[in-house]
């Protein structure tokens, strides 16, 4: 267990798999969130951005925490851009001309996998870094029976990590210290995708809708303010001249006491008006508010139709799968992504750990997400038949790949054509039903019996071949989907022209044996 070492050359004891790496920090898991979006200033969050640059990731992490905690908006296209790669199917695949260790790796893993709780929740908060720039989780290893496994996957809060002062992508955990802890080997699966180049600490697509966020958040404060001045009408107490102060201060405690209990009392000589409020617009501080919306979806999503109806001023479906192929293309890369992260933090450790052997980090297995568009079933199934007439080869495991239709494993039940195979069935009846139908008549007869297995023996493929050649047409109106009507016309006009002389000849052939037979051995006796 010495000799181990991860993906980096970094060595690994055994001790260190044991325990979890932040159990000795208890000081992380008891801090409280300072909450940097309450009062939040262009200035403030200038700062914790610049901050962030600087290697001090605390501030802005806990800014983007709540803002998608805060924004229902943010957090529905952030819960799309995160939850599409669960809906993709997953495969262990070996190396390019893998031996037979290599793939005997690769099934491993992928029963390992599977076997395992958790991985669609891992891949989950994995993808918490899209908007954070990066996600860490930590695991818990176990060792059960002779192998080393995960027991479970601990997101870990993106505020309890700092960047190396001498490596801004390096990530590690706070300790108090200026330089940080470096995370152990085999402890940590850290996913940082690249939303866009740059050092982690500017990579999370965050800090792109942090601006967004912030004019949004001043336009719906402004918004309430307005409903709250113009929404009530002015209310204007009326006190004749010479009224005590006392009496004053009743009738002001009356007036505003009237907007929210609607009940109160005044002197007889003192009245209370109401005033129409005056008019006034939502429009400018909703347009900015879905100016806002809109930049958010574009930055997240990609585009913006695939997130609005046609009462929000969403486009046609035409432009909205436009925008839907971009978040496609979003899905992808986030996918090779997320599997190039789980192929080296997840499956080479579960490797090294568990298999035997020279193992090479370059031909390890790896995890790769089924990307492919499945082609229109119909359209295959009109386009392909007159390009195979036409003489193009067309591979079937090319077209069973186009279709997401898998090979059919040895003694797997496959569906069949049921008007093919009810022709063949039909040729192969004739000896049986003879046989049959003798012995429920009459006695049986040797030669007759002989003469019942030749014709069962027939080979069936060629009775089959004379069928088709006299039912050609019918079949083919029978594929167009036809009616009886139309069935019968082209019996009617194919009957002339049928190509019955190989079933002629058949049946000329099977009478002149069965009469010569019949002569050479009519004296066999009976069987009872």
């Amino acid at each position: 267990m010495a000799a181990i070492v991860d993906i980096y050359g970094n060595p690994l004891r055994t001790q260190q798999l044991r325990k979890q790496q932040t159990a000795h920090l208890a000081g992380l898991a008891k801090e409280f969130a300072n909450h940097p979006a309450k009062g939040l200033t262009p200035a403030k969050l200038a700062h914790i951005l610049i901050e962030a640059e600087q290697g001090h990731l605390q501030a802005q992490a806990e800014l983007f925490m709540d803002m998608e905690e805060r924004d229902a908006h943010l957090f529905a296209e952030m819960s799309k851009r995160k939850r599409a790669v669960l809906g993709l199917d997953w495969t262990i695949e070996p190396p390019r001309n893998a031996s037979a260790a290599e793939k005997a790796d690769a099934e491993y893993l992928h029963e390992l996998l599977l076997d395992l709780e958790g991985i669609e929740d891992l891949m989950l908060d994995c993808m918490d870094g899209v908007g954070h720039g990066y996600s860490a989780i930590e695991l818990d290893w176990s060792l059960q029976g002779r192998e080393w496994l995960p027991q479970a996957f601990d997101h870990r809060p993106q505020s309890w990590f700092q960047l190396n002062p001498d490596d801004q992508d390096e990530l590690r955990l706070r300790d108090n210290s200026i330089a940080g802890e470096v995370l152990q080997p085999f402890g940590w699966i850290m996913h940082k995708p690249r939303s866009r180049s740059g050092y982690v600490a500017r990579s999370g697509l965050f800090r792109v809708v942090a601006w967004p966020y912030l004019f949004k958040h001043y336009s719906t404060a402004d918004l309430a303010e307005m409903l709250e001045i113009y929404g009530l009408p002015i209310r204007l107490g009326k006190y004749p001249p010479g009224t005590p102060d006392e009496e004053k201060v009743t009738l002001l405690r009356a007036v505003t006491g009237l907007g929210h209990a609607a009940a109160g009392i005044i002197p007889e000589s003192m009245s209370i008006e109401f005033q129409e409020a005056s008019k006034g617009s939502a429009e400018p501080f909703m347009a900015m508010m879905r100016w806002c919306d809109d930049s958010m979806s574009k930055a997240i999503l990609g585009g913006t139709l695939t997130s609005q109806t046609s009462e929000s001023g969403g486009g046609a479906y035409a432009l909205g799968q436009v925008h839907n192929e971009v978040r496609h293309d979003l899905l992808a890369a986030d996918a090779r992504q997320l599997a190039a992260t789980l192929s080296r933090d997840l499956l080479w450790p579960l490797l090294v750990l568990n298999r035997s052997g020279n193992l090479d980090a370059r031909r390890a297995p790896r995890l790769v997400f089924d990307l492919k568009d499945r082609a229109d079933l119909a359209a295959m199934a009109t386009s392909l038949p007159p390009l195979v007439k036409l003489g193009v080869q067309v591979p079937v495991n090319w077209v069973q790949e186009q279709l997401g239709i898998p090979l059919p494993a040895n003694g797997e039940a496959v569906l069949v054509d049921q008007v093919g195979a009810g022709i063949a069935q039909l040729s192969r009846r004739p000896g049986p039903r003879i046989a049959a139908l003798a012995q429920v008549i009459g006695p049986r007869y040797r030669d007759q019996e002989a003469l019942d297995q030749v014709l069962a023996s027939l080979p069936a493929q060629d009775m089959q071949n004379q069928a088709d050649s006299l039912v050609a047409p019918l079949l083919d109106v029978i594929s167009r989907g036809g009616s009886e009507a139309e069935l019968l016309g082209a019996l009617a006009e194919a009957f002339p022209d049928m190509d019955d002389s190989a079933l002629a000849d058949a049946l000329h052939r099977l009478l002149f044996v069965a009469d010569t037979w019949g002569r050479l051995n009519g004296t066999l006796d009976r069987i009872d």
